[in-house]
């Protein structure tokens, strides 16, 4: 990686798409992609769209969109002239966008008009101009006469302060408190720097982009990384479900895919083990923890071509992997690597490359970073990690109250997460910190572990662990549809019976929750012992990246007999 001698895309722009100018830089599945000499016209050309519009130089403007090559337009565009871009993830409902409109005061927003329909229903006064982000057409605000055009130039130069505010980051969070998160320019381009030392980056790499790029987590590793070393992004016009990602995987052939662990594991549960348990000898071999590895080792193979058959690095992150699923990819000799960061972040702090990854552990601090535990327990040397370096936001937006509270005077951050260090500086994480429950003689009990064990249990989808008036309870999502047709299944068609078969599948949940409760408790230690588990009928509502939001489930509610 080039040391570049300002951090900031007015350097880094004109600087790759005069070096990379021939290579292939954005664009959508089934179409070609633009080159990067392409990609900065058209920077240039929303650059002086921005400037008629009169956006000018710390004026804030709120990106709400799908992903596709025009997200990453906008994005470089307003950094290039110094704007404060806002990206809004695209599940954010109408009155959380309201709620970032506002509070942000932003003056612009490019939307996609996929997601119009939520912005009709926002009460914003502040707003001076709505932009289609699909075509860069205006439909709201009192400058419909200017006009996008693909050949204007601008040439106003701008060169930010490493400390000033760039991006502002409003995070969904697990705990409902969603905060905005100020970001420089030197945040995330260091931290795209540190993260291209886990994972050379050569310019003929394809990337297939599936997060939500108004997640830090996409937006640093899967698109400013990537631009900086002259790779290619290649966006989906859909959401990735199964039927839309697998084809994509096909023809893209991608070398390098950032994910969530939920991606992962249910591939693993609702494809791999399926077919495994579907033939008596796959079964058999199965239960042999020798054989288990030949048969993770074929399913493997076949899993890796699915996903392109090119793959050198699947990044996992913004959740603990599932020990179980982590177990299949090590012996599938599938190319996974685990990451580690916060919003605040930019967001990576520890992490691995395919050929580095332990067992449950995620791997040593990004260069140019300091990482510590703080206050560990003298015990098992656990405790709140701590990060400090280039990389570390500015603080909360309008809330310094709470960035007195992560932010110490010297400059260190208090991610809220528990880890530990092994021998060789690898960083393990043990759960957040607001979630860590004290049982009755003070010892910690961590709920993601006891749910990682509830959710490899047969027919759970997914669980959530939590304290109610002093008792460990268990909520857990079983999958009805899959329940419901194996009963269909067992069933001749005379007596598909809706009524039948609904009160054969609740029949059905009652004893698995009996059954999963013993199961528990029989593998727990005697402080993590489950008191309490019900069925819990809805999936439960989560973050961009996938997280269980807890503070939803973690009130006191009336307790139900099992």
């Amino acid at each position: 990686m080039e040391t570049y001698n300002h951090l900031n895309f007015a350097t880094i722009i004109p600087d790759v798409v005069s070096k990379y100018a021939n290579n292939k830089a954005l664009g959508f599945v089934d179409e070609e992609l633009m080159t990067y000499a392409e990609m900065g016209k058209k920077i240039n050309a929303v650059k002086a769209f921005l400037e008629a519009l009169e956006i000018k130089q710390g004026d804030k403007v709120v990106i709400y969109s799908q992903n596709m090559p025009n997200w990453g337009i906008v994005y470089f565009a307003l950094q290039c002239l110094g704007i404060i871009a806002v990206p809004v993830l695209p599940d954010f409902n109408t009155f959380e966008l309201e709620n970032v409109l506002q509070h942000s005061e932003a003056k612009a927003i490019f939307i996609s008009q996929n997601l119009e329909y939520k912005l009709a229903e926002v009460k914003n006064d502040m707003l001076k101009v709505k932009i289609r982000i699909d075509n860069f057409k205006i439909f709201e605000g009192n400058e419909k006469d200017i006009v996008f055009d693909e050949k204007a130039e601008c040439n106003t130069a701008y060169i930010p302060r490493d400390d000033e505010l760039a991006i502002l980051l409003y995070t969904s969070g697990t705990t409902g408190d969603s905060k905005g998160v100020m970001l420089s320019q030197k945040n995330v381009i260091v931290n795209a720097i540190q993260a291209d030392h886990i994972q050379l980056i050569p310019e003929h790499f394809r990337f297939l982009s599936v997060l939500p790029l108004s997640h830090t987590y996409e937006n640093t590793i899967g698109l400013i990384l990537p631009i900086i070393k002259g790779a290619n992004v290649t966006y989906m016009r859909k959401p990735p479900t199964a039927s839309i990602l697998v084809p994509a995987m096909q023809k893209v052939k991608p070398d390098l895919m950032l994910t969530v662990p939920m991606i992962i594991e249910k591939v693993y549960k609702n494809s791999i083990l399926p077919q495994i348990q579907k033939k008596t000898f796959t079964r058999i071999l199965h239960k042999n923890k020798l054989t288990r590895k030949l048969i993770y080792w074929l399913a493997g193979k076949k899993l890796y071509q699915t996903f392109g058959g090119n793959l050198k690095f699947f990044g996992i992150g913004g959740a603990k992997l599932d020990p179980v699923v982590e177990q299949f990819l090590r012996d599938a000799k599938f190319p996974y690597a685990i990451g580690y960061g916060l919003t605040e972040t930019s967001p990576l702090l520890a992490g691995s490359n395919p050929s580095t990854t332990k067992f449950q552990a995620i791997g040593p601090k990004v260069i140019d970073c300091e990482l510590k535990i703080n206050n560990p327990n003298p015990v098992t040397g656990e405790g709140e990690i701590w990060g400090k370096g280039p990389n570390i936001m500015l603080g909360y937006y309008k809330n310094e109250a709470k960035t007195r509270e992560v932010l110490t005077n010297d400059g260190w951050f208090k991610t809220g997460d528990l880890g530990v260090f092994d021998k060789k500086g690898r960083l393990s994480h043990k759960g957040r910190l607001k979630n860590l429950i004290v049982g009755p003689n003070g010892e910690n009990i961590y709920p993601e572990e006891i749910e990682s064990l509830i959710n490899n249990f047969r027919h759970v989808v997914e669980s959530v662990v939590i304290e109610q008036k002093g008792k460990l309870v268990a909520l857990v999502h079983f999958d009805r549809e899959g329940l419901e047709k194996k009963w269909i299944e067992m069933t001749t068609e005379l007596s598909h019976d809706i009524k039948e078969i609904a009160k054969k599948v609740d029949e059905t949940i009652s004893e698995l929750t009996s059954e999963l409760k013993q199961y528990i408790n029989e593998r727990v230690n005697k402080t993590s012992k489950i008191q309490s588990l019900h069925s819990h009928p809805e999936p439960f509502k989560k973050t961009a990246t996938q997280k269980i939001k807890r503070f939803l489930y973690n009130k006191n509610t009336e307790e139900k007999k099992d």
